[in-house]
């Protein structure tokens, strides 16, 4: 087996998305999605991912770590609890999180995700 490591500096051509028109919940946000990993298992993706601001609702069957390099985010859960994170910030949504996720300024970050099997 060769050995490969992704060399994040060399992104792959970025897919551009949209969340979906029922979790929308304000703005018009376009994100971009450039996975640079994913394990044979297809239970661990890591790459880099954007996005203008916007607010929709989320519910994460999958934990993912994220580490902000530009903008700012916040999380909000359906109790209320909310959470702003900025440049450097490094933070974990874990599997089971509800509620939503709003970019307040034009965002960038590194992600992995791990989504296990059920």
């Amino acid at each position: 087996m060769t050995q490969t490591f992704p060399d994040f500096a060399v992104p792959p051509p970025p897919e551009t998305t949209a969340p979906a028109a029922d979790r929308l919940l304000s703005g018009n946000p376009e994100q971009r999605i450039a996975n640079h990993f994913g394990d044979d298992s297809n239970q661990f993706f890591s790459g880099v991912w954007s996005s203008t601001p916007g607010k929709w609702r989320i519910r994460y069957t999958e934990s993912e770590f994220c580490c902000l390099t530009r903008g700012r985010v916040a999380l909000e859960n359906l109790a209320g609890q909310r959470w702003e994170f900025g440049p450097g910030a490094g933070f974990v949504v874990p599997a089971g999180f509800e509620g939503s996720w709003e970019v307040l300024e034009e965002c960038t970050k590194f992600y992995a995700v791990f989504e296990a099997r059920t």
